[in-house]
């Protein structure tokens, strides 16, 4: 299947899921499933550099609060429509993160992972002291009921998850392309052997500068709407721990080597999590992807994706 029909059927399926949705209009269901959303955008963006190249960024949340506080400080500078917002967010997340893989791609392993938690430690400090943006004390982002879009009244919670659902297309459309593209087989040379592609003349530095500009660029976009989503944003909100770990642990889950592993991954752990915090607490979301990862390492070390191989090539097998 090429990447045009791909799309068409992700836009097809994406309509379904947004009738299905408006014509229950229960406004929990879009809160929920708007998280889901924000963790499928985050968990492909990871993986595009992570899975495929095999650098593991743990500053994940450091390009999500970018993208939120990019949104903050045009609210405050010169309101723009959401749709703006995205592409201002993905520029100053594409930037930063362009920033970031000149400076730190030339470290590896466990190295180049600390350099990137660093990094979002000081864009925290950055923020916590700015108080154009809010600073420690936060900033109120006061969104309205409802919007005028077509003609038609549209309830404001209703439109933000129509925006992310489109955003989740787009970066299903782009990791798919990548990974069955000529750059996706080089993102697999640098994950596999790193030395042997720069033997074999892959421009592995470049390479590696496109993938942590999209991760980054994609990251930001999914935390552009995210102010108005919550309508208050604090640095603790927007640094939070569980976006760097569910971006890493969702697709860890799935598997880290498919387009598809952080879809279900993303599905899973993220509906779990939406049902805790209903049930139970949000306090447990962490627990919950602790014990999940632990699960998933002692029975699926490759994911779901490639413990489903490894069942279809055993049963291949006479």
């Amino acid at each position: 299947m090429n990447t045009t029909k791909f799309a068409l059927i992700t836009i097809v399926v994406g309509a379904a899921v947004m009738a299905f949705a408006h014509w229950y209009s229960i406004d929990y269901l879009f809160f929920a499933s708007y998280t889901i959303l924000q963790f499928i955008v985050l968990a492909t963006a990871w993986n595009i550099l992570g899975g495929y190249c095999g650098y593991v960024n743990f500053g994940s949340a450091a390009f999500f609060a970018m993208g939120a506080y990019s949104s903050v400080f045009m609210h405050k500078f010169y309101p723009l429509p959401i749709p703006a917002l995205f592409i201002v967010s993905a520029i100053v997340s594409g930037i930063a993160g362009f920033g970031m893989g000149y400076l730190t791609l030339r470290l590896r392993g466990s190295f180049f992972a600390i350099a990137t938690l660093a990094l979002a430690v000081v864009l925290q400090t950055l923020v916590v002291n700015w108080e154009y943006v809010g600073g420690s004390r936060g900033a109120y982002i006061i969104r309205p009921e409802s919007i005028e879009f077509a003609g038609i009244t549209i309830n404001y919670i209703e439109y933000l998850f129509g925006l992310m659902l489109l955003l989740t297309i787009i970066a299903l459309v782009t990791a798919r392309a990548i990974e069955r593209s000529q750059l996706g087989f080089g993102f697999a040379t640098i994950r596999d052997d790193e030395l042997a592609a720069e033997a074999c003349g892959v421009p592995t530095l470049r390479v590696k500068l496109i993938a942590t500009t999209i991760s980054g660029a994609f990251m930001g976009m999914a935390g552009a709407p995210f102010p108005y989503y919550i309508g208050y944003l604090q640095p603790s909100s927007a640094f939070g721990l569980e976006y760097a770990v569910n971006s890493i642990a969702m697709p860890m889950i799935g598997g880290t080597t498919s387009w598809v592993g952080p879809l279900i991954g993303a599905i899973l752990l993220g509906s779990a999590q939406q049902y805790a915090t209903v049930s139970i607490s949000s306090e447990v979301n962490l627990l919950i992807v602790g014990l999940m990862l632990v699960a998933f390492v002692i029975i699926a070390p490759n994911g779901l994706i490639g413990l489903v191989q490894g069942w279809r090539r055993a049963w291949r097998k006479p």
